[in-house]
């Protein structure tokens, strides 16, 4: 019987999350962001005066949502320009 690789494509040493990474790499700068909003509004938590503890929670939230939101957005524009701005740029040059 042979084998019949189907991941003979990608290095077996590189891990997903990195293969993932180059392919879109505005997935990673959103974890990042959500990660640091997180950081933040934790630290900040100790300084939330009479602030109720759901309400920093809720903040906290739609602030890491906001920026993974935004993070996505922008990965889907670089995307397409990628693939339908790039091909028209080089078409006015005639090269």
């Amino acid at each position: 019987m042979s084998s019949n690789n189907n991941f003979s494509s990608f290095d077996e040493n590189e891990s997903k999350f990195m293969r993932k990474a180059k392919e879109s790499p505005f997935v990673p700068i959103g974890m990042a962001g959500c990660a640091a909003v997180v950081t933040f509004g934790l630290w900040r938590l100790k300084s939330r005066g009479n602030t109720k503890m759901s309400v920093h929670l809720i903040h906290m939230r739609v602030g890491a949502q906001g920026f993974i939101v935004g993070a996505m957005t922008l990965g889907v524009i670089y995307s397409m320009y990628k693939e339908y701005g790039a091909h028209k740029d080089l078409g006015k040059d005639g090269k």
